[in-house]
C-alpha cells in the first residue's frame, strides 16, 4: 500500500464568517506542487473539515482524525527524532514537522526549515 496523506479540503466553514483553509495542510499542498513526483508515491486524500472524518477513523481510530496525517504500513527503516504512532497494524504521523521530515527522508526531497 502506498502511504496515504490526508489533507483538509480548503474553503471550509467553522462558525460564522469567511471560509478557512488549514495552514498546515497548505504546506503539503505546496510541497506536492513543487515536487509532483510525490503524487506518484503517495495516495493523497482530501477530507472535509467537519468531524467525524470517517475515512481516517476507519484506518486509525476516532482519536486520531486530525489533519494533516500520513499513514503507512511499516515503521521506517531509518531513525527519526520522534515517536511514530501505531494503531493496529498501521503507523502514522500527525505533526507537520514530522510529516515533512518523513517525506524528505523517504522520497529524497529537501528538508523543511521550520
Amino acid at each position: 500500500m502506498k502511504p496515504i496523506l490526508f489533507l483538509l479540503k480548503p474553503g471550509f466553514y467553522d462558525g460564522l464568517g469567511d471560509p478557512f483553509y488549514c495552514p498546515y495542510c497548505m504546506i503539503f499542498e505546496g510541497v506536492l506542487k513543487v515536487y509532483p513526483q510525490l503524487t506518484q508515491e503517495l495516495e493523497v486524500r482530501h477530507v472535509d473539515f467537519v468531524k467525524p472524518r470517517h475515512q481516517i477513523i476507519e484506518l486509525i481510530g476516532e482519536e486520531n482524525q486530525s489533519c494533516p496525517v500520513i499513514l503507512f504500513d511499516k515503521t521506517p527503516s531509518f531513525s527519526l527524532p520522534f515517536k511514530v504512532h501505531q494503531y493496529g497494524n498501521r503507523f502514522f504521523l500527525n505533526e507537520p514537522e514530522e510529516i515533512a521530515l518523513y517525506l524528505s527522508k523517504v522520497y529524497k526531497i529537501p528538508r523543511a526549515h521550520f
